[in-house]
Parts: C-alpha cells; structure tokens; sequence
C-alpha cells in the first residue's frame, strides 16, 4: 500500500507505509577542518520501526548526535557534508528532498529534543509562547488557541500547576522541568519519529527514572518511534526494544537489548556493560575502557577499537572487520565477533 506522507502545505510523494518507519542507510558525514576532509559519520546504519525504541550507544565523539542532526537536516554546512547514504522516511529519502519540504517534515514527522534544554530554549521568550509557536507558524492557530494547546502540552508531560506556569521563563524551571517542556515542545505536532539526545544529561538520578519513564509512556500512548541518544547502557536497559552501539563514527552492533546485554558479540559492548556499576560490586574496583576514542582525523588502521580491546590480535592492526551476524537479528563489525558471542573472548 502506497500512500502520502503527511506534510503541512506540501506533499511527500512515494512514501509507502509497508517500508520501515525510518531507515538510515551508509550514511556518512565529514567536517571540513583546516582545508582537509574528517570523517566522522563512517556507514551508520539502522532501522526503526513505528512503535518500537531505539537505543544509540556510544561514548562522545562516535557519532551519535552528529548522525541525529543528519537526519534532522539540522547539521552546520559547512563545516558539515553528508557525502554518502540515505535517510528514508516511509521508504522516502529524505535528504534528496529540497529545504523546503525538509522543514516541514521537521517537528511535522521528526522531532528532536536537545540534551541540553537550558541553552535550546529562548530565555526571553515564556515556555507557553515558545511551544505554542510551533502551532501558531505550523498550524495557523490563534495566539489564544496556542496558549491553551500548550497548557495541556505541559500538563501531558507532568509540569505540576501548568495552567500558571506556561507564563514562566526556562530559568524558572529546575533541570528535569526544562527537560519536560523540551520534551512538549517536541511532541506539539504529533510526530511519527522522536529523537531524545541525551535526555538525562546532567540530571540527578531520580529525575533520569522520571524522564525516562515519561519517555516511554508518551512513546507507547503515541504508537510513535523512539530514538534514545546516550553513553549509558543502564539509563536505556528498560525502555529500548533494540540498540545500536557507535564506535569512531560507525555501528559496530546491532541487536535486541536484551539479546545485546546477555550476549554481546562486540568488545566494545561488552566493555561498555563491564564499566556499569552494579549494587553488588561494592568494595571492587569499578571497570573501565582504557584509552581514549580515536581522534576522527587520525583512525588507527584494521579495527578502530583495537587500541583499546582485550581481545586484540594482529590481523586487528591492519585488517578492516566485515560485518558479520553471529545470531539472527545480531550484528557485529568484529573480526571474532562469533567468539565474543560465545563467551570465548
């Protein structure tokens, strides 16, 4: 069944509601520094489908947000291009789109919300006024309508009193607060994909439990998909259905969360899962990654983790590994990826 994805003033032709909800495909993104080409977005790709969570793992600097403001459209060019790879929204490629239809597919279908709020909201403008912008321009309601659709926003997303405090300024609200109103603004125009980067940044840990349960409640009242940005595998452990690790600018795994946390088939995952603290390990020193991620501009050669991986061979140094599937629904770019799955490394 073909059909038309739903655009405000336009229509996206070719969209068809058999596909995947998004499918990002080798897609690659280099910065151009200093009169030389970085790669730092190297063949990522994924699937999510309608009603399903996402999880993106990885440390700074993989390539995780760099790959959400891709499909966004919202990258800085230059010093950023996208070079190669596609982004299908409904089997669409989004980026042979022009600019115009780009941003009303933005907040329309695809919708992010910032890791960190303090800086994405304006802070001379009210938080109501800020969300009922995006109906006011979108949608042509009233200044009036805006206000009221922005109260039962922020009273969806657990603000306490909202009908008082859609007047109030970002700087009135306490972190995980900011964080709810991004999370409305987010949600305004009802869209197919959300995209949270790094939603708990910052926040204490019980405020992360709350955003994070929100998240997933809203996701699942909404039947919409979900990409969770993150460093922590933990944060995540409960609310993803699938997860893709990024190490240097590419997925290095793909795989069920649950499968991803019993049997990992990456190094990287597997150490990523030993350096989470756990309530049994008191009085044993925490677990770490040694080294440092590879500077984009300077990858080792072979493998890109194979500075930093236990179980490094030769062929590691100077042979790129294949993607290879050690189970069904499981991937991994790791030369002994069958090893890592059995425990055997």
């Amino acid at each position: 069944m073909t059909e038309t994805v739903r655009v405000i003033g336009d229509t996206l032709p070719g969209a068809d509601f058999n596909s995947p909800l998004l499918e990002v495909d080798d897609l690659h993104v280099e910065f151009r520094v200093r009169g030389r080409s970085v790669p730092v977005v190297r063949g990522a790709s994924f699937t999510l489908e309608q009603g399903r969570t996402l999880a993106v793992v990885g440390e700074s600097g993989s390539g995780k947000s760099v790959t959400s403001q891709a499909i966004m459209g919202i990258l800085d060019t230059p010093p950023a291009k996208i070079t190669r790879g596609a982004v299908r929204l409904r089997g669409v490629d989004l980026l042979a789109q022009n600019e115009e239809t780009r941003r009303e597919v933005r907040g329309n279908h695809i919708a992010i919300v910032f890791q960190d709020a303090l800086s994405a909201l304006n802070p001379l403008w009210s938080v109501g006024f800020q969300i009922g912008e995006l109906f006011r321009v979108h949608r042509g309601t009233t200044r009036k309508e805006a206000r009221l659709k922005a109260i039962e926003l922020l009273d969806q997303v657990g603000i306490p009193d909202a009908k008082n405090r859609v007047g109030h300024y970002p700087h009135q609200f306490s972190g995980g607060m900011r964080q709810r109103v991004m999370i409305a603004m987010a949600l305004a125009l009802d869209p197919e994909v959300l995209i949270a980067d790094e939603p708990t940044t910052a926040l204490d840990v019980t405020v992360q439990a709350q955003i994070m349960r929100l998240l997933k409640r809203i996701q699942s009242e909404r039947h919409m998909g979900l990409i969770l940005i993150t460093h922590d595998l933990g944060v995540v452990a409960d609310v993803a259905d699938e997860v893709a690790v990024m190490y240097a600018g590419e997925v290095v795994e793909r795989a069920g969360i649950r499968d991803a946390f019993k049997r990992p088939a990456h190094p990287y995952t597997k150490a990523l899962l030993r350096a989470i603290p756990r309530v049994d390990s008191v009085g044993r020193e925490l677990e770490v990654i040694r080294g440092l991620p590879p500077n984009p501009a300077r990858l080792p050669g072979g493998c890109p983790f194979h500075p930093r991986c236990f179980a490094a061979e030769d062929k590691c140094t100077t042979e790129v590994p294949p993607w290879a599937e050690p189970a069904e629904s499981h991937g991994s770019r790791c030369h002994f990826a069958e090893e890592v799955y059995t425990d055997e490394r």
